[in-house]
């Protein structure tokens, strides 16, 4: 099927993907609403992709080779052992991956996006009207405009779920991800080429290089732990939403320099600690999964479409895969609802599968951690393979295989 107006809500890579797809199906005109004004390519926190995942997308004619990027070959879990300066490793397991900054790999995706598309920043959406046979926008300055097609794409926050799922709120996983970036790279074990899980009792912090988006590089590290103080989070826990630096309150960011001191090796302890306050950030984990991808003439991608917790470090990807499979169901023709049917079918099974076992990974790490210290390889391995629970590396960490094309 060729022809069409398409929205496309949010233009970050969910959006900018959506967009490519969109304007592959053949749609007459496409027009994304991004409510930033600038800056998208100045965030710099990281994005992991499996090397399978990888070819797949580039394969499928969404990501590039020469997109800066570092590799990673394994994963070391290691907890704190005495004056052991790395600490102990308690498991170790291959780590296939490409670790990339997420603004150059927007910028990379945004300059695929091609020049017919109108592309609106500071566009904010404040109203989504569904009809029989179209969607009407409501915009921030008080202009309507109706498309055939509306795309959300605008994130764990997106005004286009609301409006088609009003009840299905995101659900608060009770922890919440530290976040920051630190330019301290020079002397990182084996190079650089290992990720790093330091493990404590109630979390982990996963830490690797990542492009710096300049021709060097940076680390960047999440750490999951349930907070002390939650009073001082201020948020509600029914509504998705982070805590950028310049409302991370002093008692946070001391409780999380307290745990950093008090359980991680020296050297680990060393670089969060060196890592400048405003390159920190809190990001509540939450986890959400709708019933189908499409209403009506709405469609959703990327975490619009469901929240996994980041354990599977496999956002990107599925954003990525989402926006594959709706070129693929537009390219084998129909009607709108058998093109967005073909979309939901393909999707929606595999993003319910993730929200499950992100889930069961986050009660694993996060929630009910075992004891790490009488932790070696074997009990290691157990301890993953049980909350993997017989996902296969096809179909669980780092992303689901893509098929369908």
């Amino acid at each position: 099927m060729s022809g069409g107006t398409i929205a496309v809500v949010g233009g970050s890579i969910a959006g900018c993907a959506a967009a490519l797809a969109a304007a592959r199906g053949g749609a007459d005109r496409i027009t994304v609403f991004e409510r930033a004004q600038a800056g998208l390519r100045d965030r710099g926190v990281g994005i992991g992709l499996h090397e399978d995942r990888f070819a797949e997308l580039r394969d499928a004619g969404y990501l590039t080779s020469e997109m800066p990027w570092a590799p990673l070959n394994r994963r070391v879990w290691s907890v704190r052992d005495g004056d052991a300066r790395h600490g102990r490793p308690v498991g170790e397991q291959p780590f296939p991956f490409r670790a990339y900054n997420w603004g150059s790999l927007w910028g990379e995706l945004r300059h695929r996006v091609p020049d017919r598309v109108d592309y609106r920043s500071g566009a904010v959406i404040t109203g989504v009207e569904p009809d029989a046979d179209g969607v009407t926008l409501r915009l921030g300055d008080g202009h309507r405009e109706r498309f055939d097609l509306v795309i959300g794409a605008d994130g764990y926050r997106s005004v286009v779920r609301a409006a088609i799922y009003p009840e299905a709120t995101a659900s608060y996983a009770g922890y919440i991800g530290w976040r920051g970036t630190s330019p301290e790279v020079a002397d990182l074990p084996s190079d650089g080429l290992d990720a790093h899980n330091i493990v404590f009792p109630g979390g982990h912090c996963m830490a690797y290089r990542i492009p710096d988006g300049v021709g060097g590089h940076r680390l960047n590290w999440i750490l999951y732990t349930t907070p002390t103080g939650a009073e001082e989070l201020h948020f509600d826990p029914r509504t998705p939403t982070s805590l950028p630096p310049g409302r991370v309150t002093a008692r946070l960011t001391s409780s999380l320099r307290e745990l950093v001191a008090d359980t991680f090796p020296p050297y680990w302890a060393a670089k969060l600690l060196g890592t400048p306050v405003e390159a920190t950030f809190v990001q509540p984990i939450y986890d959400l999964d709708v019933p189908s991808y499409t209403v009506g003439r709405t469609a959703l991608i990327g975490d619009a479409a469901s929240i996994a917790r980041p354990h599977l470090g496999a956002g990107s990807v599925k954003a990525l895969q989402d926006a594959t499979a709706l070129q693929a169901a537009w390219e084998e023709g129909g009607d709108w609802q058998r093109i967005l049917d073909a979309y939901d079918t393909a999707r929606h099974p595999i993003g319910s599968a993730m929200v499950a076992l992100a889930r069961r990974m986050g009660a694993a790490q996060v929630v009910n951690t075992p004891d790490w210290s009488a932790m070696e390889q074997p009990e290691f391995d157990a301890w993953w393979q049980a909350q993997n629970n017989g996902s296969d590396r096809t179909s669980g960490f780092g992303g689901h295989r893509l098929t369908g094309r």
